[in-house]
C-alpha cells in the first residue's frame, strides 16, 4: 500500500507541476488535488523538494527504458531518431518550459540526477546511435560522434534557457524541433536525408 500511496503522489504533484512549473505550486495545492491531507504526505516525502527529486528519478528511468524499448523496435537509427522526435514532442507539448528553468534553479538535487542522467546515459545512447547511423551508412563517416553527441545533448538543453530563448517570444518545442532538425540533416548522408523526408511524410500525414 505505501508504494501505491508513494506513486499517487508522485502523480498528483506532477500533474500540477507539468501544468504550473514546479516553484509556484505548494503542499497545500499537491494535498488538495489528490484529496488528502499534507499530514498523509508528509509520512511518505519528507518535503517538497523530496517529491520533485523522487518524481524526476522516477521520469528519467521511464525515459531510459522508453529509449530502450525505441532502440529494439526500430528498424534503423533514422526511424530510431525520428521516433525520439516524436517522444519528445508529445512530452514536452504536455510541460510548461518553466519546470527545467524551476528545476536548474530551485531544485539542485533533482538537478543532479538530470545531469548525472544527461552525462551517463543520453551522451552514451546518442554517440552509440550515430556510431550505428555511420555502419549503416546513414551517418557521415567524418563526424566525431562523440562531440556531436555531447553537442546534441546540450542543443536541448540550451532550448529551455529562458536567458537565450524567452519564454514570452519562443514556443520550447519549436526551438527544440528546430535544434533537432538542424542537427540530424546535418550529420546525415544523401541516403540518410532521403529515409529521412520518407520518415518526416509519414508523420505528417498521420
Amino acid at each position: 500500500m505505501s508504494n501505491v500511496q508513494k506513486d499517487r503522489i508522485l502523480e498528483g504533484a506532477e500533474e500540477l507541476f507539468f501544468k504550473a512549473g514546479i516553484r509556484s505550486v505548494t503542499m497545500d495545492e499537491i494535498a488538495r488535488h489528490l484529496g488528502m491531507s499534507k499530514k498523509t504526505i508528509y509520512q511518505y516525502y519528507r518535503d517538497k523538494d523530496d517529491i520533485v527529486s523522487a518524481l524526476v528519478q522516477k521520469k528519467l528511468e521511464e525515459d531510459k527504458e522508453e529509449m530502450c524499448g525505441i532502440g529494439i523496435k526500430s528498424s534503423n537509427v533514422m526511424e530510431e531518431m525520428i521516433t525520439m522526435m516524436k517522444h519528445s514532442e508529445d512530452f514536452f507539448s504536455r510541460v510548461n518550459p518553466i519546470v527545467i528553468h524551476d528545476l536548474q534553479k530551485y531544485y539542485p538535487e533533482a538537478w543532479q540526477f538530470f545531469q548525472r542522467f544527461k552525462a551517463d546515459v543520453v551522451i552514451d545512447s546518442m554517440q552509440d546511435i550515430l556510431d550505428r547511423g555511420i555502419v549503416q551508412g546513414y551517418v557521415r563517416e567524418d563526424i566525431d560522434t562523440k562531440a556531436m553527441a555531447r553537442m546534441r545533448v546540450w542543443q536541448i538543453e540550451l532550448g529551455f534557457d529562458n536567458s537565450v530563448f524567452p519564454h514570452n517570444e519562443f514556443n520550447s518545442w519549436k526551438v527544440q524541433l528546430q535544434f533537432l532538425e538542424h542537427f540530424i540533416y546535418g550529420i546525415c548522408t544523401a541516403k540518410g536525408h532521403e529515409i529521412l523526408n520518407q520518415y518526416k511524410n509519414i508523420l505528417e500525414h498521420n
